[in-house]
């Protein structure tokens, strides 16, 4: 057979529409799908042929996870900082349940689990989202992890997934914070040519390169800081994999897209949501 033909009748929202609405339901700040969609039906109808109701939308959006995440790659290349060797990485608590009663009838359990938030001395429960971005925020690789798993295996893991993106660079330097300090981790770095940058720990001389990391370190943080503040990171409102994975990828999309679109129209803050938050 020359290819796969579809069964039944198109969907009035086509997929295109579908990611539309989903970035614009992140960069407007509606965490809420059933408040969002409310708005969209008052404000958004000349913009759209249909809008789905609530478990439609739901059911459609954890379906496209594939698609998000080609989206959020092809939008990546097709911008400037793709061709930056310089990449930033670092971790960042996705919270997913505050008491214990929903922790334990939570759809998440045996998948996310309790860790530690150094930067605001807490606890929490859920998962933690690994991002490597360039110094402008564009997004190179990402995932979702339990925080009992170590930061160095889980970046480990996202090397050898991506390990052809890998393979295609040439003098890729990562820098990291302290964390990610293990000799084994330099080493299996080194051999797939990526130069690990990160403060030095305690009783270990300074490193090459340190005096500049601060400054650099900041860059992950400010990035983390928009997923968070502006993007609603933390109030995703997903109660399993898939609900917790498609409002983490829309908030990521969001920020691509409008880096990408930075980019091309030469806004001077490339990372800047201002113009499409109202």
């Amino acid at each position: 057979m020359g290819g796969t033909r579809c069964i039944g009748r198109p969907p009035l929202l086509s997929d295109s529409g579908l990611v539309c609405l989903a970035v614009a339901q992140a960069l407007l700040g509606y965490h809420s799908e059933s408040r969002w969609l409310r708005y969209a039906n008052k404000h958004l109808t000349g913009m759209f042929p249909y809008l789905p109701q609530h478990a439609g939308y739901n059911k459609r959006l954890r379906s496209a996870l594939g698609l998000v995440k080609r989206l959020i790659r092809e939008l990546a290349t097709d911008s400037d900082f793709w061709f930056d060797n310089h990449w930033i990485t670092d971790s960042t608590p996705v919270p997913c349940g505050m008491s214990r009663p929903t922790v334990q009838r939570s759809g998440l359990a045996g998948l996310a689990g309790y860790g530690y938030c150094a930067s605001h001395s807490r606890f929490f429960w859920g998962l933690r989202l690994y991002l490597v971005c360039t110094p402008a925020g564009m997004p190179i690789m990402w995932a979702l992890a339990n925080p009992k798993i170590g930061e160095r295996e889980v970046l480990a893991a996202m090397l050898e997934v991506d390990a052809g993106l890998v393979a295609a660079r040439e003098g890729v330097v990562l820098i990291t914070d302290k964390g990610f300090a293990s000799k084994p981790l330099e080493k299996a770095l080194a051999e797939q040519g990526i130069a690990l940058l990160r403060p030095s720990r305690k009783r270990e001389k300074q490193r090459y390169g340190e005096p500049m990391l601060k400054k650099v370190r900041q860059l992950i943080e400010s990035v983390n800081g928009t997923l968070k503040g502006q993007l609603d990171l933390e109030r995703h409102g997903g109660r399993t994999i898939e609900g917790v994975a498609i409002r983490v990828a829309q908030r990521i999309l969001a920020m691509t897209a409008a880096i990408w679109h930075n980019n091309h129209t030469g806004t001077p803050t490339t990372r800047s949501l201002t113009a499409y938050d109202h």
